[in-house]
């Protein structure tokens, strides 16, 4: 097994940690706070799933796919709303991060052995 991935995917929870936790620090919705407050928490919760692979990628393999998956649903509804003026530049560099994180992961569970 590579021994880039246990790092990319350290690396990944901490930047997840670093760029999620000013957000409950932030001004919430007014409407319906506990879906922003939630994905923020779930998104959180994440970041140790990836520390977790990151302890034995090869165990943790299944869940490598799932750590795919958790980059695109935020990254590829968030471009194509950038693509219709709906959110911020800002908002859109975040989304392309998780995209290429996600790209990442997706490279990291090809090159991980089966168990």
């Amino acid at each position: 097994m590579p021994t880039w991935i246990p790092r990319f995917y350290r690396a990944a929870a901490i930047y997840g940690a670093v760029v999620l936790l000013p957000a409950y620090l932030a001004p919430w919705p007014a409407e319906q706070p506990h879906i922003y407050l939630g994905f923020v928490g779930l998104a959180l919760v994440f970041q140790a799933v990836f520390w977790i692979i990151a302890s034995h990628p090869v165990r943790y393999r299944p869940l490598m796919a799932a750590s795919v998956f958790e980059k695109l649903v935020f990254g590829v509804p968030t471009l194509l709303l950038f693509s219709q003026h709906r959110v911020s530049p800002l908002d859109a560099g975040f989304a392309t991060i998780d995209l290429l994180l996600g790209l990442g992961f997706f490279l990291a569970w090809k090159a991980t052995p089966k168990a």
